[in-house]
């Protein structure tokens, strides 16, 4: 009772209000508005460095010498349970089996291939010892380890999902393993081995045929690169007869069509005519518009199947980390790769694990200014962010390096300028009129593409591990 009485008191005693009050003051006062913010948009680092072309007919064509093609693509494998088969038309990445295609010879050849599980540390070839089976990596990381200049063992390359070794052992009898392929994590391989494969050959005269025909085919002369080679003479003296040449081109070269992102944007005329100050409210909506819609531009440079950057990496320019985290070694070895690299591209995730492990080693490498920002590089190379590189469920991810330029033979934007309606290079916005109920639409439409003028203008080291604190 003492209690509510005291409550009682201090109520009675407070002074009565002497001014107008800031909530009921605010009903006449003009609020300070910022504008629309939203979170989804980045720093879209990619957009700005790449070099854009513009393509007047809306398609651009990649001129290159002629390259002879070999089969050293990926094989692809279906996953039931614990147990794994390869796809049958996969087989046909194979050299050996390249444009073969009578997929039931390769059901067949698949429905042979053994499963095997291996451990991490465990040999599955030894170097120097005969070679009588193919090996499909379905999942898992192997080293190839060879002899070194000196005698002791060391690391000359490293395998991956989808890679294969050991193709030319299925014709060969006198082959052996030119390395030691040791398994850097556990996995598993499907082996195919030389009799199998002899056996079936055996009984389907178009296997056996084909086989045959691709063996007799007389040996390309090409440099290290695939191309056809141009004949010189250097180094002679007096009246040599000089060698006739000529350079051969690519006679179906690759044409980039200009992709497109297009969206309806909707506007009621009711909010455009009366709620437009401050702000204009149609300019807001489609300046958020075109935010989402440059996001999802840099989203499909990266992952489009047809164009993006990840999708059309060369396969000779796709490298394993050789400890799961991204290292110096891992950076250095993707530089080597090309004669001249602009930028890294990686996830944030991946920036911050490349720098654990420079903090492990006590490396600090030196940041680089663009424009107004501090990057961290790697041997003054830029290491830009990109949110839009996917990161896997098994916390693995990819990092691309790249050389870019149409001058540089590296790659490059594909748009189109002087579009009709055009508020942006290559973007524009339409009135397509109002409707019945009075809405507004506006066409909203961004052409772009990319362009990888040289296999060598792109490397990506893959399977990074970003989850590794230790």
């Amino acid at each position: 009772m003492s209690v509510q009485a005291g409550s009682e008191s201090r109520e009675a005693q407070a002074p009565p209000q002497r001014s107008l009050g800031t909530a009921a003051a605010r009903n006449l006062a003009t609020t300070t508005k910022s504008v629309p913010q939203m979170q989804e948009i980045t720093s879209r680092w990619l957009l700005k460095q790449l070099p854009w072309v513009s393509v007047q007919g809306g398609t651009y064509r990649v001129n290159r010498r002629l390259s002879y093609a070999v089969g050293d693509g990926r094989v692809t494998f279906i996953k039931t349970g614990d147990q794994v088969q390869v796809i049958p038309a996969e087989l046909g990445e194979l050299p050996l089996l390249r444009d073969y295609d009578d997929l039931d010879v390769l059901t067949e050849l698949a429905q042979r291939c053994r499963q095997r599980d291996f451990a991490a540390g465990e040999e599955l070839t030894s170097f120097g010892s005969p070679a009588d089976s193919v090996f499909l990596l379905a999942h898992g990381r192997v080293e190839q380890v060879g002899p070194g200049p000196y005698g002791d063992d060391a690391v000359v390359g490293t395998l991956a999902d989808g890679a294969y070794f050991g193709d030319d052992s299925l014709v060969d009898a006198d082959a052996i393993w030119e390395f030691t392929a040791r398994a850097a994590t556990s996995g598993t391989v499907l082996v195919l081995t030389r009799q199998d494969f002899g056996l079936l050959a055996d009984r389907v005269e178009s296997l056996a045929q084909h086989v045959e025909r691709v063996r007799s085919l007389p040996a390309q002369r090409t440099n290290k690169y695939g191309e056809a080679e141009i004949d010189l003479s250097a180094g002679h003296t007096g009246e040599a007869l000089l060698p006739g040449t000529f350079v051969d081109y690519d006679a179906a070269p690759r044409e980039y069509e200009l992709s497109i992102a297009q969206t309806v944007l909707k506007v009621h005329t009711r909010v455009a005519d009366l709620y437009n100050q401050p702000m204009n409210q149609t300019e807001q909506q489609l300046r958020l518009t075109v935010e989402a819609l440059r996001e999802r531009q840099e989203y499909e440079l990266v992952n489009n199947r047809e164009f993006g950057l990840l999708h059309n990496a060369d396969y000779d320019q796709r490298i394993q980390p050789h400890d799961g985290a991204p290292t110096p070694d891992d950076f250095d070895a993707l530089l080597s790769m090309r004669r001249g690299s602009n930028l890294f591209l990686a996830h944030p995730k991946a920036i911050a694990a490349f720098g654990r492990e420079c903090n492990k080693r006590g490396i600090y490498p030196t940041p680089v200014q663009v424009g107004d920002h501090h990057l961290p590089a790697w041997r003054g190379v830029p290491i830009f962010p990109c949110s839009k590189i996917p990161v896997s469920d098994a916390r693995t991810t990819s990092i691309l390096c790249m050389r870019t330029g149409e001058s540089d033979q590296g790659v490059i934007g594909l748009h189109q300028t002087g579009i009709p309606d055009e508020l942006e290079p290559s973007l524009s916005v339409r009135f397509m009129g109002i409707s019945e109920q009075a809405i507004i639409s506006y066409l909203v439409t961004a052409y772009f593409s990319a362009a990888v003028l040289v296999p060598d203008a792109l490397g990506v080291l893959e399977n990074v591990e970003i989850g590794r604190w230790s």
